[in-house]
Parts: C-alpha cells; structure tokens; sequence
C-alpha cells in the first residue's frame, strides 16, 4: 500500500479509503447497500490488514446508523493506526437549524458524530455540501473551535466549485483560521468535469484529493455492459448518481476498460481505480463494498500499475472538450501555462 501526504499537511493517508456508506442500510442508503455490523467488522480489519489507514463515513449515511456501526465495530480502539474522516452539512432533524455550515449545526453535528463514533478526536472534518447562506467566516470560525478544543486534527471540503473552494481559503488565509487539507469529490473515467477546476485548483493550492463512487456507482466496475446490468446493483435498484448524460459514451469507455482488464487478467475496477491513482492531483480513491469479494477486489488496484499506452486508451476514449475559457487559452496562452492549467489542457495540446 501507498501512502501519500494529504495536501500541504503532514498527514499520511493510504491510496486505498474505506467508504462506509453501504453500512447502516437505513432509509434511502438501503439501495447502496445493507452492511451490517458483523460484516462491517470484517471488512474493516480487511482494509486494515491490506495497509488501509483511513476509514471515511458521514452523519448523513443512514441517518447516523452508519457513524454507529463504524464506531461499534472499532470499538473505541484505533487499530493499526486508523484514521477517521467524517462529514457534516445535511438534515440530521427536522428542524430550521438542524442542517447547513452554521456554528450551530456544525458545533452539534461533531459533538454528535463523536458520540456515535466512540472517539474524542475525528482525524478529518469534512463540510460535505456547499452552504451559501452561512458567511465562510462563521463555518470557519466553528471549525476552528472545533480544532482548538481537540475534537478535529484537520478540515476539508467535498462537492465545492471552484471558486467556493478559493473563496473559503482566502477567508482563511486573511483570518487565521484553519485551511482545508483536502476536498473530497466525484471523479471517474466517465465523469472528468473536475478536470476543468477542481483538480488544477487542488494542484495549485496543494489540496489533496480523496475520490467518492470511483467507479460510477459500480458502472465502471467492468460488470455492466450495453443493455445488460447485473442483478443486485445500485442501479437497478433505482440509485441514480452520478447521472449519465452520454450513455454511449460510457459504453465505449467501458469496451476499452473490459478490453484492458481482460488483457491484464484483472477486473474492470482494478483497471479504473489504478487510474484514478494515477491522475494529477488524487490523493485516495474511497472503496466501499456491497460484498466482501467486491471490497477485496477493488483493494487489489494499490498494486496495479497502467502501462503508458493502457492509460493513453483511457485517456483518448473519456477525454471531455475544452469549455471556454480553457479552449481560448489553449489556442493563445499556451506559452505561459502552469502546470495547474497544463493539467487541463496539456493532453489537448498535444492532440495538436
């Protein structure tokens, strides 16, 4: 296992996360999955026992069941080292203040994720969703409370624009207060568009970057095929994230991922996450598993390694077009790009 730093901090976290939202089972979660504590239990010391040192959950994944069964499984001991990475933002009530980044809800939501998770200190605070009716300065403030009594190491965002992120460390920088390390967010052979911002602003401020559904909600998992999704999958059950706005697109990704693995010998979400792990940027790709053969296979992509023409394939068939501004520079400031902006619109240069 690969470890790698989470962004301009000291910490060391695995290539490989555990995701936990398929524990809890409760409400609309059940879709994604029903893991129960016993099986939660094995899965845990299987990423433990495969070098996996972070283990990353929310409040909202079933209504805080989740936080339970990761805190009951653990036990209230730290094994091998683990890390724990929780987020908060969404409804956790019924009432006008139970959701959102205000110090209100965020002071409550960590007290209570503390709670479920039979732990004094949460490694990394995540605000999981974009809240523009609470000042930056009043979310920031209460991380840093936060931080300052010992109830969070470190803070990070997930599912933010590119300028909610520039924006939040500017009011850091100018305030003193606590930066984000990391932004967690979705990115996928088939889903690029963090490409455009996300991952060139990571670059240029030393975010790290932790991947959610790497595989598409299972969809890059080499399993679906044109017109044909096996039994017991997300999709099936009516899960409908990410959305797929090009499907034969995605199926001409998937030709080339399929070819790929069988080439290699491996599974189709080998084939995925190692590239993932190979991007500009992208710190850890967060791994969840329906079944514990789906969890140890998707581990199995620490130590897979693309050949340069494999990722090329990849690269070439899931490559989006250049928005404006992107293309505009690409045809008249290419001379003087940084390797942020090269991260972009370097392979459409090369294209000629």
């Amino acid at each position: 296992m690969e470890y790698r730093l989470l962004g301009r901090s000291g910490l060391k976290i695995s290539t490989i996360t555990l995701g936990t939202m398929t524990m809890g089972g409760k409400g609309g979660f059940a879709k994604v999955g029903n893991v129960g504590l016993d099986e939660a239990r094995r899965q845990i010391d299987l990423c433990i026992d495969a070098g996996v040192n972070l283990i990353d959950t929310a409040d909202i994944y079933s209504f805080g069941a989740c936080e339970e069964i990761v805190g009951e499984a653990l036990g209230g001991q730290r094994k091998g080292g683990v890390l724990l990475a929780t987020k908060a933002r969404f409804a956790m009530g019924e009432g006008p203040n139970d959701r959102g980044l205000s110090r209100y809800h965020l002071i409550n939501a960590c007290e209570a994720s503390l709670k479920r998770l039979r732990t004094d200190v949460i490694d990394l605070y995540q605000v999981h969703e974009w809240d523009g009716q609470t000042p930056l300065e009043e979310t920031l403030e209460a991380l840093d409370s936060l931080v300052r009594a010992g109830k969070v190491r470190y803070v990070g965002c997930s599912n933010y624009s590119g300028w909610h992120i520039m924006k939040a460390l500017g009011v850091s920088a100018a305030n003193r207060l606590p930066r984000f390390v990391s932004q967690q967010i979705h990115y996928t052979l088939e889903a690029r568009e963090a490409e455009y911002e996300l991952l060139p602003v990571s670059i240029d401020q030393g975010l790290g970057v932790l991947v959610w559904s790497p595989l598409a909600g299972g969809l890059l998992s080499g399993k679906h095929r044109r017109n044909a999704s096996p039994e017991g999958t997300r999709q099936l059950a009516g899960w409908t994230e990410p959305p797929i706005r090009d499907e034969d697109r995605l199926w001409r990704i998937v030709d080339v991922l399929v070819e790929i693995a069988a080439q290699r010998g491996v599974s189709g979400a080998q084939v995925a996450l190692a590239w993932l792990l190979g991007r500009d940027a992208v710190t850890s790709v967060v791994i969840g598993g329906r079944t514990e053969a789906q969890l140890k296979d998707n581990l199995g992509a620490a130590d897979l390694k693309l050949t340069a023409e494999e990722r090329a394939r990849l690269d070439t068939v899931s490559l989006l077009p250049l928005t404006y501004p992107y293309w505009h520079q690409s045809w008249t400031a290419s001379d003087r790009l940084s390797a942020a902006d090269l991260s972009l619109i370097g392979p459409h240069l090369a294209k000629g």
